[in-house]
């Protein structure tokens, strides 16, 4: 008879545990020849061992605040992420990018009050003129003109149709690409599978005109989900020829045939044209802020994307992610110098069309081994076809499509951007972990001319550059405690050159000396966590040294050259706290919150280095001493909402040069005066149907501007209020 070896570990176990209850009895019974049993006390032994660190206890905590540290096929562990999450706060109206971004520490917001061009800044990198800084992105995709030879920002999504917003910097340009810092990554609502069907619409009115709609739909059918929205915002602004329109629609439509892999199409399109009231010297503002300088300007921009995106996940810990992507950008002006009475208006005006044909790809996958450690990789590609025309003509009031005009300026002008990169992050013990990241990077612009500016008499420019830069970043991070993490980040980031760096269309000089990418080293060292209920903190230093600034050079009077003139230090604290002072109450357990936070950028920027002669020293523009957000929220469970939010910055020089500029009449100071603007916002959820909504924007009607260039200042926004309501079924 054979027996398994299992039954043979049972018996040999069992012999043991007889053997041993049998000796215990034989040395009680035999105790001095009496039946009371002795006992022995053997020595104590203590055992001591360190519960696991159990990171899975305070990650929904963090998530309140900050990315994933590896989200999806990205990863952002050691880099600076902060996350607004937009349906924790009051409906925002009419894009107050103040409002928007009042939890995202650091980022200047530049107001110029027309829905056709956004400014930001972040920590003295650069002018933030149409945010050429900073990349923007919608779920990954950029925003910009042209990403590569014409990054600027002259779309912005309603914050209607978004679910959250994410700030990245340290590594940011290890993640996405271009832009030494940092990322925003505009994300869009999405339905989850399984939604019910329901519809709603959002009624807006208020000050100088404003009339706002959102309506939307969504749900899911089997194994589609579908959400699609439209809207229009009208204002009549607060100045003679400031009124403005908006128009957007988005598509979402997902197949998910299993719980693996999904695939989607996404839709975008936005309309927006806006008056251009103009800009106006520091005298002229003193005496009339409402001043119209340019009552027959005016601007229109198109925009129409569509993106096709896969994701998949195989076994054995990997993901794909797809994106194929194609945009058409239509922008057009209608532009005359400006003239207040009694001086006669203009006598002819520039109409001008630019066109951008962009189509990119972005293929990321990742491998997640060990225990937590993740590995990803991919490539993006990205192409852009760009002419720009432009007509002059003696009519202020030419229409958009009127080419009867003299050609002023015809170019053909082109951008291909190239990249492959990879990441991984390392788990080590004592909870340590280690991202080092790569991307090689090459972009290619060119133009070519047929038409120049009359009053030129160089060549025609037919330029071409090409140029290849490797990144690199590591990072280092620690858990300790209660849900807290140093982290520490050091990375390269840049700026490609443009169009206009390759070869400046306005100016007489003979092209061929294109200057080098703008390139940054960031330095970023903090700490962040979860140590209390209820309150999230981050606190960081910084060293960015910014190096061939791209500046203009005056060579004559009357002619600038784009050249790699100095480099700049920027440095400085950054931080954020967030706490809800209900959560350790019984408060919480009811649904009430009362939220509370304030962020604080320190910044000390000056220029190193600079071919211009006294330049070394000083301060680079849009780079204040301090810019500090605070908001307190107070929100239920039953659906109200009531935020109070403010934002406060330092004067700050508009020019690198730190000085005035024009006198008399057209004087303008150095320096943007300090200000402080608070905000008033608030919703109600009165049934399951009904939300009623309302606010006040500048709620203390400061007399302030945060925009200028050397055609003068633009106002910003004085007092104004909405009301609306939100129907849904």
């Amino acid at each position: 008879m054979s027996v398994s070896r299992a039954t043979r570990t049972s018996l040999a176990i069992a012999l043991v545990l007889a053997t041993g209850v049998a000796a215990a009895q034989s040395a009680g019974n035999g105790t001095n020849g009496q039946d009371t049993p002795s006992t022995q006390t053997l020595p104590t032994i203590n055992v001591k061992g360190k519960q696991p660190y159990d990171w899975r206890k305070y990650v929904a905590a963090k998530l309140k605040h900050q990315m994933p540290e590896v989200a999806g096929t990205r990863i952002t562990v050691t880099k600076k992420t902060t996350v607004t999450h937009l349906d924790a706060q009051p409906a925002i109206v009419d894009n107050n990018l103040q409002q928007l971004l009042a939890r995202s520490p650091g980022v200047l917001v530049s107001q110029q009050p027309t829905p056709t061009q956004f400014n930001l800044g972040y920590r003295g990198l650069g002018n933030p003129q149409e945010s050429e800084y900073v990349l923007v992105i919608q779920d990954g995709i950029p925003l910009e003109s042209d990403w590569i030879g014409f990054p600027t920002l002259y779309v912005m999504p309603l914050a209607q149709s978004l679910s959250e917003v994410q700030l990245i910097r340290g590594g940011s340009s290890l993640l996405y690409g271009p832009e030494p810092a940092p990322v925003i990554n505009l994300v869009s609502k999405r339905p989850p599978p399984g939604t019910p069907f329901s519809a709603s619409t959002e009624q807006v009115i208020g000050d100088h005109g404003l009339y706002s709609t959102y309506n939307a739909i969504q749900g899911s059918a089997d194994k589609w989900t579908y959400r699609a929205d439209a809207a229009y915002v009208r204002s009549d602004g607060t100045r003679r020829n400031a009124q403005s329109q908006m128009r957007q629609a988005d598509l979402y439509v997902e197949y998910r045939p299993d719980d693996k892999q999904h695939s989607w199409l996404d839709v975008h399109l936005i309309d927006a044209d806006s008056g251009d009231a103009g800009r106006m010297s520091y005298p002229q503002w003193q005496a009339d802020p409402g001043a119209t300088p340019t009552p027959w300007n005016r601007d229109w921009v198109d925009r129409y994307q569509i993106v096709l995106g896969h994701q998949r996940e195989w076994g054995d810990g990997w993901q794909f992610t797809g994106k194929l992507w194609a945009v058409y950008q239509d922008q057009a002006s209608r532009a005359a110098n400006g003239a207040l009475p009694p001086a006669p208006p203009p006598s002819s005006t520039t109409l001008q069309d630019e066109q951008y044909r962009t189509e990119g790809v972005d293929l990321r996958v990742r491998k997640s081994w060990g225990h937590g450690n993740a590995f990803t990789a991919g490539t993006v590609l990205f192409h852009g076809n760009d002419p720009w025309r432009q007509w002059t003509d003696t009519d202020p009031y030419v229409d958009r499509y009127d080419r009867d005009g003299v050609p002023r300026l015809r170019q053909k002008r082109q951008s291909d951007y190239y990249s492959v990169f990879a990441e991984n992050v390392f788990r080590l013990p004592h909870e340590i972990h280690i991202v080092p990241s790569i991307r090689l990077e090459k972009e290619r612009v060119a133009v070519s001319e047929t038409v120049r500016p009359p009053f030129l008499s160089r060549p025609l420019i037919d330029e071409s550059d090409t140029r290849t830069v490797p990144l690199f970043g590591l990072g280092i991070g620690n858990d300790f405690g209660r849900g807290n993490e140093t982290y520490f980040n050091v990375s390269k980031g840049w700026r490609p050159l443009r169009y206009f760096d390759t070869a400046s269309p306005f100016a007489n000089l003979v092209p061929g000396n294109a200057p080098n990418p703008q390139t940054a080293i960031s330095w970023e060292a903090g700490v962040h966590g979860v140590p209390l209920t209820g309150l999230y903190y981050d606190v960081s230093v910084f060293w960015i040294d910014f190096k061939n600034r791209i500046e203009a050079q005056h060579i004559n009077a009357t002619d600038v050259i784009e050249v790699n003139s100095g480099d700049t230090r920027n440095r400085g604290f950054e931080g954020e706290v967030d706490y809800d002072f209900f959560a350790p109450t019984a408060l919480a357990a009811k649904g009430q919150h009362l939220e509370g936070f304030v962020s604080v950028s320190l910044l000390n920027a000056r220029f190193t280095r600079s071919v211009i002669p006294g330049q070394a020293g000083k301060v680079p523009a849009y780079a204040p001493r301090y810019l500090a957000k605070a908001g307190l929220i107070w929100r239920t469970d039953r659906g109200v909402k009531v935020g109070l939010t403010a934002v406060s910055s330092a004067a700050q020089y508009w020019q690198d040069s730190n000085a005035p500029f024009g006198g008399g009449a057209s004087f303008i100071p150095a320096k943007i005066p300090a200000y402080t603007v608070a905000d008033l916002s608030a919703d109600w959820q009165v049934t399951p149907w009904l939300k009623l909504l309302g606010g006040v924007s500048n709620l203390t009607d400061r007399k302030y501007y945060d925009r200028v260039w050397q055609t003068g200042l633009e106002p910003a926004y004085g007092r104004a209020w909405y009301t609306g309501f939100e129907l849904k079924m």
